[in-house]
């Protein structure tokens, strides 16, 4: 059972030496099911509003000194999305500066495959969470550092899709 409340504060929030807040989050994706049940090539992303519903993002917030990067991306998975997975390799760092107060930040972006979309979620009342295609998700996207996450993580599935493609089985001669 997962605990269905969000953190709040910034007591325990990680900032760099430069004093940037320190913020994580991830992309949560899945691939889509074929008519007779098996799974196919072709995947989607989740991504989900913002607090006030103006803005479509990915699930993000602030790291924790309690927690990994990876752990941070579950948890703000778990409370802007409900959803749960496996979080993957990073796909990177960004510096960026919040459009609404000019604050600096530190970005890292996670791929998080995902095994379970919850019923329940502690920020249900607030956001709203949509599955679309990569091309959909990059339009609405308003978040530049994000958007190039997004690509990366396309470049790293669509390379692992043609190595899987391309791979001769392993075999031994005796």
């Amino acid at each position: 059972m997962a605990c269905l409340v969000s953190r709040t504060g910034r007591h325990l929030q990680r900032y760099d030496d430069l004093g940037r807040r320190q913020v994580v989050g991830c992309i949560p994706y899945r691939y889509k099911c074929c008519s007779d049940g098996s799974i196919s090539d072709d995947w989607e992303v989740l991504v989900i509003s913002s607090q006030k519903g103006h803005k479509m993002m990915f699930p993000k917030g602030g790291w924790e000194i309690d927690e990994s990067r990876e752990e941070a991306a579950l948890r703000e998975s778990l409370e802007e999305a409900g959803v749960l997975g496996n979080v993957e390799c990073e796909l990177g760092k960004w510096d960026f500066i919040s459009k609404r107060n000019g604050t600096f930040y530190e970005g890292f972006m996670f791929p998080l495959l995902v095994k379970e979309e919850l019923d329940f979620w502690p920020e249900q009342n607030v956001r709203q969470r949509t599955w679309m295609n990569v091309k959909e998700a990059r339009d609405v996207c308003q978040h530049w550092w994000m958007k190039e996450a997004l690509d990366i993580l396309v470049e790293r599935l669509n390379s692992m899709h043609q190595h899987k493609e391309q791979s001769i089985p392993f075999c031994t001669i005796i």
